[in-house]
């Protein structure tokens, strides 16, 4: 009998079976009624009062005896079914899942057995490819461990990122002086500035690090002969006010040939790029102590020449009194002392060193008068001549400031005047650069023009603290403003200096092969999803927080608080520990007595925490750019809504809940607790009821989650979401 029939006839059985049962029941009392009182209606009815009770109660014995066999029956040919195909598609995803011996009935304990014996030798098949992978990648492994190693004792800070700002690799010298530029708020929980999948532009301006992969990417594509590895540097202020020096070096993408991909005439393209960081902020504030320290020797020993020149003055007179010209002589003496005294002060303090000077990076400078020109160009809609360009000169110069310098004077005259051409030119006059920003029309006042130097920069809505004035001082340079009258024409002349040609310049020889060694099985310059919407993006490619709390309670809405907040993160589907956030909090109210034999905290384990105000701006830095992911995550979810009112954070980004999701893929399993979860995936219960703990348990199985949603064909955020909304559980309110 085929499987179809035998199913219609398990569930046709119940409801023969049930018919038969009532009709043998009416014909038990039909037949046991005379002639007499089957014609006789009128003893019907006493007869129904006396024998009725029996007949329904025999009706009812058979309706429970059809529906046990109805349940019975379902159980063996379609629950049970059910439940073991789902099983079975989870062993199919992950091998590594538990069996499935132990069913009940004889048949589907064959079946069991067979798919057991068919995944065992998948692990076999897959152990054995696994051990040859292991072998065949040996020696790829000791290229990472030697990278490992090499990173973790560099004491130079470095991240690499991929083309997007991602950061996808960083040593424990990056990770501190991130710890120590973070504002303290932020690394509460345990919680760092700095983690794999975050963006570095959390950390810097997005317009400086633009600006420097601009200035690379020329360099790339001119592609001159000689010219060393292109770099940029730029300097910025951390927003805990560290002064930190930044070195860039591309990364590009892997090709054969010498010269860069076959018929790519501009080389590889930029797939990353590498940052060196130096914090330099006690540089600086020693700079800032010796000019306080040269201004003081400066005044106090112009006061003290003040003072001997007049004494002197009057030493010269023939007939000064004698008590006079003591007094006199005695004031000359004093002074000389005070000022020995300064000037041995001065020498012993400035006995460290040498002061350092603002960071200048060698830039060529049509690279830099080119990209000044497309700013100012993509601001006042006009061109700008760059015809009388030195192609040679190359300037040591912080290049985002003078930048900055250019498009924001280019405004100005814009603003206030009709312009009728602008230009920019740069030439050599002799140990020097000259670069104009040259205008031909109205003549500015000289009083105008000036306030332009001294004011701080506005470009738009940037305001930046620096002024066109502050920008030339970087560079030991001069600004003016020259006017060629017959010509109609004005320019700020910058003084810059001038760097060596790379060409010329002496430096290591090197082998035509040597170079930055290459790692080719990190897997972290892959093309981003950047172009993409949120919810059309992969469920693989994403990174995600999960998270989980602890409450005084488990009414929200009656003011319940948290207690305690933990939360890991996933990136590029791989759990890391190492990036948690884990944080008790003061809930300012008592704990409910209840809740805490299941939690096991209590009123002195947080008394003196940070409060809610304080904990959930910092897991809100934590979770930035993530999907927040948690079991049950509308219980979690409501406790942050009802906090945003007094916190003014606002968590609005999306939610998956493992809940949801187990039975989007599971929908015929019994229960959907975390534990029971957990068993059927193969996942560890650890530090269960803490919130680091449930954290940390919603995330395997979250991981084990996503081959089993691919299989089912949701593999976006988008699929994923709609997926969880058609379950019964996300109708549940708290």
């Amino acid at each position: 009998m085929k499987i179809d029939r035998r199913l219609f006839v398990a569930a046709l059985a119940p409801g023969t079976a049930l018919l038969a049962w009532l009709v043998a029941g009416y014909a038990a009392f039909w037949f046991t009624l005379t002639p007499a009182q089957r014609e006789a209606s009128r003893v019907l009815g006493p007869v129904f009062e006396t024998r009725g009770i029996v007949v329904v109660l025999w009706w009812l014995l058979g309706a429970w005896l059809a529906g046990a066999l109805a349940k019975r029956l379902y159980e063996a040919h379609v629950a049970v079914p059910a439940r073991l195909a789902e099983r079975a598609e989870a062993l199919a995803a992950d091998p590594g899942m538990p069996l499935l011996g132990g069913q009940s009935g004889a048949t589907a304990q064959r079946l069991a057995a067979a798919v057991d014996a068919l995944a065992a030798q998948r692990r076999m098949l897959g152990d054995d490819i696994a051990r040859h992978v292991a072998q065949a990648s040996q020696r790829v492994e000791q290229e990472r461990n030697r990278l490992a190693a090499l990173m973790a004792e560099l004491t130079q800070s470095v991240v690499v990122c991929n083309r997007d700002g991602n950061i996808l690799l960083y040593n424990d010298s990056a990770r501190a002086l991130f710890h120590a530029m973070a504002p303290p708020p932020q690394t509460l929980g345990g919680a760092q500035a700095i983690g794999l999948g975050r963006s570095i532009y959390t950390l810097f301006d997005r317009a400086l690090v633009a600006h420097a992969l601009d200035t690379i990417e020329q360099r790339i594509a001119r592609g001159a002969a000689g010219e060393p590895s292109p770099s940029a540097q730029f300097v910025t202020t951390s927003a805990s006010g560290r002064l930190v020096q930044v070195q860039m070096a591309p990364v590009r993408a892997a090709h054969t040939g010498q010269d860069g991909a076959a018929g790519d005439p501009d080389g590889p393209g930029l797939t990353g790029f590498v940052l060196m960081l130096d914090d330099i902020s006690d540089r600086f504030d020693e700079q800032s102590a010796r000019d306080r320290r040269l201004m003081t020797l400066v005044e106090g020993s112009r006061a003290a020449l003040a003072s001997m020149r007049a004494a002197l003055d009057m030493l010269e007179y023939p007939d000064l009194e004698p008590a006079l010209r003591e007094r006199f002589q005695q004031v000359i003496q004093d002074e000389v002392v005070k000022m020995s005294e300064r000037l041995d002060s001065a020498a012993d303090a400035e006995s460290g060193g040498v002061a350092p000077q603002w960071p200048l990076q060698d830039m060529l400078g049509a690279d830099l008068v080119s990209a000044a020109a497309r700013r100012i160009e993509a601001g006042l809609e006009s061109s700008v001549d760059t015809s009388e360009v030195d192609p040679s000169l190359w300037l040591k110069v912080d290049s985002y400031s003078l930048v900055q310098a250019l498009v924001f004077l280019a405004g100005c005259l814009a603003g206030q005047y009709e312009l009728r051409r602008l230009q920019l030119r740069l030439a050599r006059v002799d140990a020097r650069a000259h670069l104009d920003l040259v205008w031909t029309g109205h003549p500015a006042s000289t009083e105008t023009l000036m306030g332009w130097q001294i004011d701080p920069m506005q470009i738009g809505n940037l305001r930046l603290p620096l002024s066109v004035r502050d920008v030339v001082e970087r560079h030991g340079g001069e600004i003016w403003v020259e006017r060629e009258r017959a010509r109609h024409q004005s320019c700020f002349r910058f003084l810059l200096p001038i760097a060596p040609d790379p060409k010329t310049a002496p430096g290591p020889t090197l082998a035509p092969d040597a170079g930055r060694p290459e790692f080719y099985d990190f897997d972290l310059f892959r093309a981003t999803d950047s172009g993409r919407t949120l919810e059309d993006r992969p469920l693989s490619g994403l990174a995600y927080t999960v998270f989980d709390t602890e409450t005084t309670g488990l009414d929200p809405s009656g003011g319940d608080r948290i207690i305690q907040v933990g939360a890991l993160r996933i990136v590029n589907g791989r759990l890391l520990r190492g990036e948690r956030f884990d944080q008790l909090v003061d809930p300012q109210r008592p704990i409910s007595a209840a809740s805490i034999p299941i939690h096991g905290i209590s009123q002195d384990m947080v008394r003196g925490q940070p409060t809610l105000e304080q904990v959930l701006p910092a897991f809100h830095a934590f979770a930035r750019d993530t999907v927040l992911v948690g079991h049950n995550a509308a219980f979690d979810m409501r406790f942050l809504e009802l906090a945003e009112a007094t916190t003014g954070v606002r968590f609005d980004q999306p939610v998956l809940d493992t809940l949801l999701l187990a039975e989007a893929v599971h929908p015929n399993q019994v229960s959907h607790r975390l534990e029971a979860i957990a068993e059927r995936l193969g996942v560890e219960v650890a530090g269960r009821h803490t919130a680091i703990g449930d954290a940390a348990v919603t995330a395997e199985i979250f991981l084990k989650l996503l081959g089993l949603l691919r299989q089912r064909g949701i593999v976006t955020l988008g699929q994923a979401l709609e997926a969880s909304q058609k379950s019964y559980y996300a109708r549940v309110n708290y």
